[in-house]
Parts: structure tokens; C-alpha cells; sequence
């Protein structure tokens, strides 16, 4: 524990005997919807017809208006971390750390409805400097249709820490305070750019495997400035935060399979169940638990964040679009590997880049995939993001 202060210490006894134990969790009741499409695509910003527009997807080769390969999340529970934070750490707090996502062909569209087979893979106790004893834990989601089709399967990596340790070590304070202003002309170039990227394939066309070439860049996208309206625009867009939308399922035969146990979070960032049965905003996040730092300076900093700040899986999700976009009609995202460096905080701007690093013509997938390395980057130039991914095109 060269980092930390020997004394702290993080009790993991309840989650070590979890290992390789299956998860239950939320479900869904209702199939996804396009309401459920547009307001997720509305939330990440991901200005694609495809998921919007009624005229424009029915003169498409789907007839129809389709999900997003991201939406997978959105359709699942807990941000799709259910699976990988289990297990009671008094005084914890939680953040993503990184989300690993395979697709294997299937469309998400109107009327599907997905379920979930959860498994918690793996953790790691090591120290750092933001908070010393922090636990990295893992878990694979296989996320099914309702024809038994598979869609996705999802990895996360979730960061548990002591929240009163990170509050102490500051390691964010420099961020307390006004989140930046920015002026017109700074606002009307990042308008600029965002325009200039969604106007890049609008039409959806895919380039050829044979086209790209290594070194090839991706058009530069910008996400931003993120706010408190947008940060709530995107936990609303989660389909489980709505009242009411989903149930507690089980897993028979497993003994205490982490449905819905509190996680050890300290006073105030936890929900009260019972009561919610009759008040549902006794578990809306954005009123009480887990999410209030989010949107509110002083919850945040009461777990080491200082800011109001933006969610990993929304961050994934960025990069999994902005993949997709290039990608066009006829390609697919099959792979996709991000850490998450830092946070977007209120009043930052998030660039995403990629670059062609290589050409695979025998992938493990059975046909030719493209590597793409994305890095995102905030208004300093500071990585918030880094991902390997891997991209079918037509060939």
C-alpha cells in the first residue's frame, strides 16, 4: 500500500465467496419501444436518422426505425453494472472504470425485449491515490431477445472505494467551483464541429474494407458543454430510473443471489425500498442514492468528486456510436475495449477521435474486421477515455 495510509482498510468478505456466482437483478416489463429508441439517441447526442426519424429509416434497407448497437445498456439494469458491483464494502461509493461490449449480429428493434444472464467474473484489491484500498470488480451480462437471438454480451469494470477516503484525499478538489464559461465564438466552433460530424454519414453509407487504409482518421466528433440538463437527459434516458418500469428477478437454486442488497453506500446515497413501493422517488437517483453526485456539487464531493459529472456507460456508449456512425448501414461495431481515465465534468467539452491502426482480413469473427483506436479528450487535452476496437465493414 505504497499510496495509502496502512490503516485504512476495505473489508471484501462479502464479496470474495461471490466469485463465478450467477447475479439476479432488474428486468424490464415492457419490450423496448421507439420512444425508448428516441430518447436514448436524443440523450447521447447521436444525431443518426436511423434511430429518429420515421420517413428517413422506412426509405432505408431496414423499412423501419432501429436501435443503436448502445442501447443494449439502456435496456438492462443498474447502468449495466448489476452483474459486476456485488457484495456489502461499508462506507463504499462506486464508479466505472471501463466496459468491455461484443456483438454478434443481431439488431436491437421496436418490440424486442431483452433479458439478461448475469455472472460476477472477477475483482482485484490494489491502492491508489484518489481513494488507497479500492476493489476492481468484474462481471459478464449475455443479453438475449426475445427469440433467444443473441445481441451483446457486456463486461464492466466497476471501481469501489471507501468514500471517505477519497473525500479526504482530494484528489478532484481542483475541480470544485464554477464549471468554465465559455464564450460564443468557443461555443459556436464546437457547434461547428458537432454539425461538421453528423453531417459526415448522414446517409448512412458504409465504406468498403478495401477502401480503408491504416492511419485513416475517423471524423472528429464533440459532445458538449455537459450540464446538469444533460447529465439528468441521459440518467433519464436508462430505462429502469422510470417509475415503475422494471421487477427484481431471481436466479432459482442460487443462494443470495444480489438482487437488490445495499452495497455498504454511506449516509444519504442509498434508497429506501419499502418505502419507494408507495413513493417511487424514494428510489429515484436523481432525488436519493447512488446517483445524487451526478448533479449535485455537494453530494459530490462528499464521495471524493468535488463536481457534478457525467456516467461511464454513457461514455461507452459515445464511443460505441460514434463507431457505428462511421461504420454506416451495412457495417457493425463488433468489439469494443474503453478505459475510463476521468470523468466529464459540468462545464467541460468531450472530442472524440479514432484512427485505422490495422486491418484484419482472418478475425477470430469468420470475415475481415478493421482496428480502430478512439481517444476522447476534454478541452485540455486531458484523456477521459481510450478504447480498442474492432469494426465490421463490407468487403
Amino acid at each position: 500500500m505504497a499510496d495509502g495510509d496502512p490503516q485504512v482498510k476495505m473489508d471484501i468478505s462479502d464479496v470474495e465467496w461471490r466469485l463465478g456466482h450467477q447475479v439476479g437483478g432488474g428486468e424490464l416489463w415492457e419490450p423496448c419501444s421507439k420512444t425508448d429508441i428516441r430518447r436514448w439517441v436524443m440523450a447521447m447526442d447521436y444525431v443518426n436518422p436511423l434511430h429518429w426519424d420515421q420517413l428517413f429509416a422506412q426509405g432505408t434497407k431496414f423499412g423501419d426505425i432501429i436501435a443503436p448497437q448502445s442501447i443494449a445498456v439502456a435496456l438492462d439494469y443498474g447502468h449495466g453494472n448489476n452483474q459486476a458491483c456485488v457484495g456489502r464494502i461499508d462506507g463504499q461509493h462506486m464508479i466505472f472504470g471501463g466496459e468491455e461490449w461484443w456483438w454478434y449480429g443481431t439488431h436491437i428493434r421496436p418490440g424486442d425485449h431483452l433479458s439478461h444472464e448475469r455472472i460476477f467474473t472477477g475483482y482485484k484489491l490494489t491502492d491508489t491515490k484518489f481513494a488507497g484500498p479500492t476493489l476492481f470488480q468484474r462481471g459478464d451480462t449475455i443479453h438475449r431477445n426475445q427469440r433467444g437471438d443473441l445481441v451483446a454480451k457486456s463486461c464492466p469494470t466497476v471501481i469501489r472505494y471507501l468514500a471517505k477516503e477519497a473525500e479526504k484525499r482530494g484528489m478532484y478538489a481542483s475541480t470544485a467551483g464554477t464549471p468554465r464559461k465559455w464564450a460564443q465564438a468557443e461555443l459556436a466552433e464546437i457547434d461547428q464541429i458537432r454539425k461538421d460530424w453528423f453531417m459526415s454519414n448522414r446517409e448512412g453509407r458504409s465504406p468498403h474494407f478495401e477502401e480503408v487504409s491504416l492511419g485513416d482518421k475517423l471524423p472528429r466528433r464533440v459532445i458538449g458543454p455537459h450540464s446538469i440538463a444533460s447529465f439528468t437527459t441521459e440518467y433519464r434516458a436508462f430505462i429502469f430510473n422510470i417509475w415503475g418500469s422494471f421487477y427484481w428477478n431471481t436466479i432459482p437454486g442460487v443462494k443470495d443471489c444480489w438482487v437488490n442488497q445495499d452495497m455498504g453506500w454511506i449516509e444519504g446515497f442509498s434508497f429506501d425500498e419499502e418505502g419507494a413501493m408507495i413513493d417511487p422517488r424514494l428510489r429515484d437517483g436523481l432525488y436519493l442514492g447512488p446517483s445524487r453526485g451526478h448533479i449535485d456539487d455537494s453530494r459530490a464531493s462528499e464521495i471524493g468528486m468535488h463536481r457534478a459529472y457525467g456516467y461511464g456507460a454513457t461514455m461507452a456508449a459515445w464511443n460505441t456510436d460514434y463507431l457505428a456512425f462511421w461504420a454506416g448501414h451495412d457495417g457493425m461495431v463488433r468489439h469494443a475495449k474503453s478505459e475510463f481515465r476521468g470523468p466529464a465534468f459540468e462545464g467541460d467539452v468531450t472530442y472524440i477521435e479514432g484512427e485505422v491502426v490495422e486491418k484484419i482480413e482472418k478475425s477470430e469473427w469468420g470475415f475481415p474486421v478493421v482496428r480502430i483506436n478512439v481517444v476522447m479528450t476534454n478541452q485540455d487535452g486531458k484523456t477521459v477515455v481510450s478504447s480498442v476496437n474492432e469494426v465490421q465493414l463490407p468487403y
